[in-house]
This record gives C-alpha cells, sequence and structure tokens, in this order.
C-alpha cells in the first residue's frame, strides 16, 4: 500500500526537493502541498494524507498550532505528523511531541533516512533522535510524575507492559525490546500494542512521553 504524504512549508524550493525524493520511491506519494498551516489541514482532509511533513516556522499559523490542530481532530485519527526544522532547539521539541507529532528530524537529514522515518512514522512507530529524547527528559524533568491521571492508568498495566513502557521511553525498538527481555519481537509488539490501549496513547510517539512523565524511563536510562 502506498503511503500518502502532504508537504507543509512556506519555501516552495523545500518542497520541491522533498517532493521529488518522496516520489522516487514506488511506497511512498506525495498527494498535497500547502505553504501555510492554515491551509494545510483542508488538504490533509481533501487528500487523506497519510503522513504530514510539518515545517515548524511559518508565516500565520506555525507548524506547532498546525500539528495540534491535526492531532485533537477525531476525523484525522489516523495522519501522523513529522515536524521538521533546521534546528534540533529543545524547545521546538518539547512544543512539537506536545502538539502531538509523532516525530522531529532536521531538514538536512540524508533522504535514504526520510524516506524511512515516513515508513516508520506510517507503521505507527516513534521517530525521537537521540538530541530529541534527551531534550524531552530535560523539559520533564521538574514535572510532577507520575500525575495522577497518569498514576491511575499505570494501575491498569502488569508489570510486563510497565517494563515494555519504560523501554520504548528509551527509544527501543518492538525487535530491541524483544532481545533485552528475551521474547519474540510479535510478543513484544503485543506488549506495547496493549500498552497503547491501556493508556490511550495516540501513537507510539505519546507512549515515549507518558514513559518519561510518569517515571518509567529516567534519564539515567539514556
Amino acid at each position: 500500500m502506498t503511503v500518502r504524504v502532504v508537504l507543509v512549508d512556506d519555501q516552495a524550493l523545500i518542497r520541491a526537493g522533498f517532493k521529488a525524493i518522496i516520489d522516487s520511491a514506488p511506497d511512498l506519494e506525495v498527494v498535497g502541498e500547502a505553504d501555510d498551516g492554515a491551509d494545510a489541514v483542508a488538504v490533509i482532509r481533501e487528500t487523506r494524507a497519510d503522513v504530514v511533513l510539518m515545517d515548524i516556522r511559518m508565516p500565520g499559523q506555525d507548524g506547532i498550532a498546525t500539528t495540534k490542530e491535526i492531532t485533537e481532530d477525531d476525523d484525522l485519527a489516523g495522519v501522523r505528523v513529522i515536524v521538521l526544522t533546521t534546528f534540533e532547539l529543545d524547545e521546538y521539541v518539547v512544543a512539537a511531541m506536545g502538539a502531538g507529532a509523532s516525530g522531529f528530524l532536521d531538514k538536512g537529514v540524508d533522504p535514504s533516512v526520510l524516506l524511512d522515518a515516513i515508513r516508520v512514522v506510517a507503521e505507527g512507530e516513534a521517530l525521537m533522535t537521540p538530541n530529541a529524547t534527551r531534550a524531552l527528559l530535560a523539559s520533564l524533568a521538574d514535572a510532577p510524575t507520575p500525575t495522577a491521571v497518569d498514576d491511575a492508568a499505570l494501575e491498569h498495566l502488569t508489570a510486563r507492559e510497565r517494563e515494555v513502557v519504560g523501554l520504548v521511553g528509551r527509544g527501543l525498538s518492538n525487535d530491541e525490546i524483544a532481545e533485552e527481555l528475551f521474547l519474540s519481537p510479535l510478543t513484544a509488539k503485543t506488549h506495547v500494542s496493549r500498552a497503547m490501549t491501556k493508556l490511550h496513547v495516540r501513537d507510539r510517539a505519546q507512549l515515549v512521553v507518558l514513559a518519561i512523565k510518569t517515571g518509567l524511563t529516567q534519564v539515567s536510562d539514556l
């Protein structure tokens, strides 16, 4: 199945470059573009996009506000957002993940990494660079953990699921979790899926945020 991609960036040259790269892959297709966050949601809805590459800094409505609008719309529940910027700054990482983005990527990334990132996010996985994860950890370090809501949610997890969520927070893939816990990859995937369902999180990226907020993942774990 072809992954449908929408590009949101105020620079036409940037969009053209990404489009050429993405359309070169047989399993990916750019189905729409927008140069402003205010127009992006309508384009995403019309094209039935799977993944959005979202610039952060744009005139008018920026990428953070647009990402939040997308992730809070029940009709767009299946849409995944990768936020793009030229600077991996802490405040952008935190704002992007807080708005519900599934990943964070530097605009200067290699074409092969970009294509793989789109595929990863389309599958519901998180896309967190080490710097992004550290920034998120630092931003949440002073937050009350766990919060009352998160504490109640964690009560529904089994001991194994708690362990798995902690490893997700460290950025481990299902295969890496399986190796760490001596499980089959399918069993690891099942634990992750059940934890996401119990915790009512949108995708794996939000599971990373919750793992950090609740203390299931610690700075010392990274």
